[in-house]
């Protein structure tokens, strides 16, 4: 077998500059909460392929039926010849999604897809144009869901122009936003909607419940709901992009459930198949359906092995109550987190929900964002064999989101590995 010194090598030669990792050691296999490279050596796992594999990397049920399916058919297109597995990944994403009222769905490869695919049925279904978005806020890397991601680097620069008619407003940032409730940010944001914009005009407002690569700004309580209730009252769809933060990753199947928040539209991808490409775009009947036959699809949108595999992962979820598992992560880290921010003043907030939780660092006794620090730190937790990411419109942001199934003495060398590594940076 190659080594990762090796690999390198021939992924430099082979692989476009342009698309980056994170570590220079290539997986051989994974599971459990640890990744283990070709070399033999094991890595505690906080990222999860970016809140992807949620229920491991090779979850039994989901290996299970990924197998079975691809000896019966790889593929047929579901627009040319439909199967049943799509039929019941829309079933159960109509029944899991907030809000009982009738539900359809559609699904596609990925997270940005799903993004895309809900701007268009939220136009089509309003005959409006202007789609409004927040701060901080990530949505992909396609032309249109890049304009409706904030961070220039490394996702913008260069890249345009852009799809128009993106609007783009204050978020809810609690560590940022001088005391703020949910309920003013709100305002704030809404008054900048009918100056600039014009409700009439609005097509949807699309938000994260928890914002992901932007920093993992958990909006103050009341934010959401007051956005929800604005789309409502103007005729406007109101988006929930949960691709990062459902399928139990924040202690709910989703983060909208914990105010109360019923969406329009549910946006959906990562974390719902155990690691294989798969996405969807969930809501309210009338409007899934206001498009028109054809309007909507893709070669490979719920392809038959990611459908198989979505099924699986999802009632893996069921059976171990993956819900509970990133409660109890959350009831695991956060006083770790907390403990260490009161020894460690470069951490200026502690932040997150479930198994999605971050620490925000900062020059001490201030506000001011530490690129710096926060990369050096997560680059000596890789040193030491714990993979952690960064993440924040301003790159200061450690965040941290562990497979749901580790065990409790991974997630506590992980921890371990974290302390040591604000010791010694």
């Amino acid at each position: 077998m190659p080594t990762s010194e090796e690999l390198h090598k021939r992924r430099t030669a082979a692989v476009a500059r342009g698309v980056g990792s994170v570590i220079t050691s290539y997986v051989d296999h994974a599971g459990g909460g640890t990744l283990t490279d070709v070399d033999g050596r094991e890595w505690i796992d906080f990222a999860s392929g970016i809140a992807v594999t949620s229920v491991g990397n090779a979850a039994p049920r989901v290996v299970a039926a990924v197998r079975e399916q691809v000896a019966r058919f790889t593929h047929t297109c579901f627009m040319v010849a439909p199967y049943e597995s799509y039929v019941a990944v829309a079933e159960t994403l109509n029944a899991l999604t907030p809000g009982g009222f009738e539900k359809r769905s559609a699904l596609f490869n990925s997270g940005a897809e799903a993004v895309e695919n809900a701007v268009k049925i939220a136009r089509h279904a309003t005959g409006r144009p202007a789609i409004v978005v927040f701060d901080h806020a990530y949505h992909g890397r396609t032309n249109l869901t890049m304009a409706m991601t904030a961070k220039n680097m490394p996702y913008k620069h260069r890249f345009g122009p852009f799809a128009g008619e993106i609007y783009r407003v204050p978020m809810s940032y609690p560590f940022r936003d001088g005391g703020l409730s949910g309920a003013e940010a709100a305002a704030r944001a809404l008054d900048q909607v009918d100056k600039q914009i014009g409700a009439a005009n609005v097509a949807a407002i699309i938000a994260e419940p928890i914002q992901g690569e932007g920093g993992f700004v958990v909006p103050a309580d009341g934010f959401l709901p007051a956005l929800a209730a604005w789309a409502r009252d103007a005729g406007a769809v109101f988006v929930a992009d949960e691709i990062q933060t459902g399928f139990c990753r924040t202690g709910a199947w989703f983060a909208c459930e914990r105010e109360g928040v019923e969406p329009d539209l549910v946006t959906t991808a990562k974390g719902i198949a155990g690691g294989l490409p798969l996405g969807g775009v969930t809501g309210r009947a009338e409007i899934m359906d206001a498009v028109h036959q054809g309007g909507l699809g893709g070669t490979y949108g719920g392809n038959p092995l990611a459908c198989a595999a979505a099924l699986a992962a999802i009632e893996t979820m069921r059976e171990l109550d993956l819900a509970a598992a990133a409660r109890h992560i959350e009831s695991v880290m956060v006083p770790r987190l907390r403990a260490l921010a009161e020894r460690d003043q470069r951490i200026g907030d502690v932040r997150g929900r479930g198994a999605m939780l971050a620490v925000e660092i900062v020059r001490p006794g201030t506000t001011i964002p530490d690129a710096a620090t926060a990369g050096a730190v997560s680059a000596a937790c890789h040193r030491a064999g714990l993979l952690t990411l960064t993440c924040g419109t301003y790159g200061n942001v450690l965040r941290f989101l562990p497979p749901l199934v580790i065990d409790e003495v991974t997630l506590a060398r992980g921890l371990d590995i974290l302390d040591e590594a604000f010791t010694t940076t």
